[in-house]
Parts: C-alpha cells; sequence; structure tokens
C-alpha cells in the first residue's frame, strides 16, 4: 500500500468536502485526477495499477468518513472517477470496476460505513462511469457487485448477507448479474 496516494487522497477529499459540502464530485475529481497523475507518472499496469486504484480509493472514502461525510456518495464517485481516470490513460477495464468495489466495501468496513448503501452506491457508480467512458454497462454492474460481495467476504458473513441483499436485482435501470465464484 502506498501511504503517500492515501493519505494525498485523503488530504483532498477533506480539503474539498470542508470547502463545498459536496462529495459525489469531490470523489470523482480528486479520484480520477490523482490517477490520471499516477499512472503517467510511474506507467502502473496490471498489479501496479490495481493497488494504486486501491489506495486512492480508500483514501477518499477514509477522508470523506473524517469529515463527516456521505460515504455512499464518495463510493459512487469513486467508481466514476477510477473509470474516467483509467479511460484517459487506456488502463480502463471491467477487472478495474471489480477491484475498486471490492475496495470501497473493505474501506467502507473500516470506517464503520453501511456496507450495503455503499455496495449499492459502488454498483451506481459503475453503471454511471461505464456509460461516460463507453464500457458495457451490465458488465460493469455485474463486477462492481460481485467486488462488492469479494470484498464483503474479507469482513464476515454478516457483511457479504447485507451486501449481496444490496446489490441484488435491478439498480439504476440494470438487471444485476452476480458471477460466482466470490473467493
Amino acid at each position: 500500500m502506498n501511504k503517500g496516494i492515501m493519505e494525498s487522497v485523503k488530504d483532498k477529499m477533506v480539503g474539498s468536502i470542508k470547502g463545498t459540502g459536496e462529495v459525489l464530485n469531490a470523489a470523482v475529481d480528486t479520484v480520477s485526477g490523482t490517477l490520471v497523475t499516477t499512472i503517467k507518472g510511474t506507467g502502473a499496469v496490471g498489479t501496479a495499477l490495481t493497488s494504486t486504484v486501491s489506495d486512492v480509493l480508500r483514501g477518499a472514502i477514509i477522508g470523506t468518513a473524517q469529515v463527516g461525510g456521505d460515504v455512499g456518495a464518495a463510493a459512487k464517485g469513486g467508481v466514476v472517477g477510477v473509470l474516467k481516470g483509467t479511460k484517459e490513460v487506456g488502463a480502463e477495464t471491467i477487472d478495474t470496476v471489480s477491484v475498486s468495489a471490492r475496495t470501497l466495501v473493505k474501506s467502507a468496513a473500516e470506517v464503520g460505513g453501511d456496507l450495503g448503501t455503499v455496495a449499492r452506491n459502488t454498483v451506481e457508480g459503475a453503471i454511471s462511469g461505464a456509460k461516460q467512458v463507453g464500457l458495457n454497462v451490465e458488465e460493469a454492474a455485474s463486477a462492481a457487485a460481485t467486488g462488492s460481495i469479494k470484498g464483503a467476504g474479507e469482513i464476515s458473513q454478516q457483511a457479504v448477507q447485507q451486501v449481496r441483499n444490496a446489490v441484488t436485482g435491478v439498480i439504476a435501470g440494470v438487471k444485476v448479474v452476480l458471477k460466482e465464484p466470490f473467493k
């Protein structure tokens, strides 16, 4: 984990939310901006990209929680930011959505956020972001739901139930299909 990136994003989120009171756009802009800068600077791909995405999203959630902001809105904006940022550097993939969702749920648990709300907002963000960058919306929704459940699986069985209930069915007009296995 890169403490520098996570701390930097956390601080940007704190400053932005304190300044504007707005969480969703702060998350989109902070996450996408940080990813573009970092990926262009390091040429991160594969595992390096995955850990960068995780660090950035964790920072966004922790920063939001630190100022009492809406962690669900930060999750939604975070996924949109990941898709926009990675598209700008040609690295957007459905796998990135799954990793993002997994990180967001785990980070929300870390700060005591509502995992069901965060998971559902993550799927909504994946749908919105996929539309904006031209990815398959159903695949993005499925990847976000599946990633959310994987993240919950690293927390507890109760978390898995909570998240599964939140991401099953139709979200933002898209039928969400969970992909097994969740390990």
